[in-house]
């Protein structure tokens, strides 16, 4: 570890913590109260700054947290310098390791035989599943941040394989509508214009799936100036975007006229062999998903003549017909993969770990209360981290009168 790899990462910490204001109201409590004393906090998340937050957040509330990373090249190396120059906070997280030293730092958090875990993507939860059974009785709950995670962790309750309570962060309210709209839009554009130094205006950007990343990601480039195309397999959320105004067709016929290409499904294969061969010289081809499956590499790397990087996070291939097809980020989470890429703004994450501060004090003293399972986030804890958040903001809301709130809860209104 550095001296200026810890002090550069304290300034990027210490910048997000400045616009986080949802956790520093947690934190005030949390120093008083300190809810999480002698608790460990496992946590498997992409570590830049504004993750580092929340892990020292937790720490400061009296857990101990051993942190890795979720995907090989979201790490910010001097974030995790920073993070394990803390007391009781110890980073794993390098950026760009192989698959077998992926596997070896979640281990290495697991060996701190945590009491909760906080993922994104599920990994942890899976590992700690099939290669520690026998730590899951001890586990007393968990949470989730993505929509893969909790898609494979609902798959995994579904088979009766999920042996603790997990609470599906990702679905809430104050994550779904701010972190995956907002937060997914703004950073994959930020991330895909800092890394190709191109222009959205007067392009064709498909976007492919409408879910909430979808909707943010179309959004966006349609606010940039881009003729926006959205793919779907979903007919209501194909319906949803024909009336927002956006052109709807299957990505086979889309990728003929793409500039680029931005997947946000969270499945496989949603970009073949069949729409390579379909496509434009120099279309940009990013994934917005959490794992690299979304955008078929395999099949591009077998149809093109020759491959090579043709700046820092593009993989250029070339056809057999002599058109080039650029990769951004190796197919991987591209607002935070590629070597410029900062993640969603500070202010939505601020939301979405305040969700997850709150869920591991809650799943912690209520400990036994939930059964094993996915379990939506309890109510009150979306509706305080909202209030928070207006509150930091200065917006006040109308309230509901006594009378108000007897009619809503009542069948016997009528005409």
């Amino acid at each position: 570890m550095k001296e200026a790899d810890v002090e550069e990462g304290r300034r990027k910490i210490d910048w997000a913590r400045e616009h986080t204001p949802i956790l520093e109201n947690v934190r005030e409590r949390y120093l008083d109260e300190k809810p999480l004393d002698g608790k460990v906090v496992g946590m498997a998340m992409h570590v830049e700054a504004k993750t580092a937050v929340l892990a020292e957040l937790l720490a400061e509330g009296g857990a101990e947290v051993a942190i890795t990373g979720c995907n090989p090249l979201s790490t910010h190396d001097d974030v995790s310098a920073a993070l394990d120059a803390n007391d009781g906070v110890h980073s794993y997280a390098e950026r760009g390791v192989d698959r077998d030293e992926y596997y070896d730092a979640l281990d290495a958090v697991i060996e701190h035989e945590p009491d909760v875990t906080v993922d994104d993507g599920a990994d942890l939860i899976f590992r700690i599943h099939e290669e520690y059974p026998e730590m899951v009785d001890n586990i007393v709950g968990g949470c989730e941040e993505t929509t893969t995670g909790v898609h494979r962790l609902r798959a995994m309750d579904e088979d009766d394989a999920l042996r603790y309570p997990v609470f599906a962060v990702n679905d809430t309210p104050m994550k779904r509508q701010f972190d995956n709209v907002h937060g997914t839009g703004e950073s994959s554009l930020s991330s895909i214009a800092m890394t190709t130094n191109l222009l959205f205006a007067g392009k064709t950007v498909v976007v492919g799936g409408y879910g909430h990343c979808g909707r943010g990601v179309a959004k966006k480039a349609d606010g940039l100036g881009a003729n926006v195309v959205v793919t779907e397999v979903d007919p209501r959320l194909a319906l949803e975007a024909h009336m927002e105004g956006y052109e709807v067709a299957p990505m086979n016929e889309a990728a003929a006229e793409a500039d680029f290409i931005i997947t946000t499904t969270g499945n496989r294969d949603v970009v073949t062999r069949d729409d390579f061969e379909k496509m434009n010289d120099g279309v940009v081809l990013a994934n917005a998903g959490h794992f690299d499956v979304e955008i078929n590499l395999e099949d591009l790397s077998d149809y093109a003549t020759n491959e090579r990087e043709v700046r820092d996070g593009i993989r250029e291939y070339e056809t057999p017909d002599g058109r080039r097809i650029n990769v951004l980020a190796e197919g991987r989470l591209v607002n935070l993969a590629t070597p410029v890429s900062l993640g969603h703004p500070a202010e939505v994450m601020d939301q979405s770990f305040g969700v997850q501060a709150l869920c591991v004090e809650r799943v912690i003293e209520a400990e036994g209360d939930f059964g094993a399972g996915v379990h939506e986030v309890p109510d009150d804890i979306d509706r305080r981290v909202a209030e928070i958040k207006l509150d930091a903001l200065g917006v006040e809301i109308d309230e509901l009168s006594e009378e108000q709130r007897e009619y809503m809860s009542s069948w016997q209104h009528g005409t």
